[in-house]
């Protein structure tokens, strides 16, 4: 049995890969477009090797939400999309939004300087 990787920052991170999702719900939507990302994500991180952490997020103003993913590398994107149920969920939100989907890879990662006391 394997252990779950931990969601926690190191000295020298590894330079990690991340999916963001912006998804615009259409008027009245907000709540239902994030239960839509909500079962995406919580259906990959229960069965993808690839998915790290996820943060979803709801903005204030009722309009957006947003899916902030780490995974191992690029190429676990195509083998969630690769999976016949996770596309049929995903494409749920396209009855409640219009979203957006980029790859970031890290490349400069900005800590708090220790405070002088």
């Amino acid at each position: 049995m394997t252990s779950a990787p931990k969601a926690e920052f190191a000295f020298a991170p590894q330079p990690t890969v991340f999916v963001v999702n912006v998804i615009h719900a259409h008027p009245g939507k907000q709540e239902e477009a994030f239960r839509i990302i909500q079962d995406v994500v919580h259906y990959v991180a229960e069965r993808k090797e690839g998915f790290l952490w996820s943060s979803l997020s709801k903005s204030t103003d009722g309009k957006t939400v947003v899916n902030i993913e780490a995974i191992r590398d690029e190429n676990n994107v195509d083998e969630f999309f690769a999976d016949p149920a996770f596309v049929e969920k995903f494409k749920m939100l396209d009855a409640v939004a219009d979203s957006e989907f980029h790859i970031y890879k890290v490349n400069d990662l900005v800590l708090p300087r220790p405070l002088n006391g």
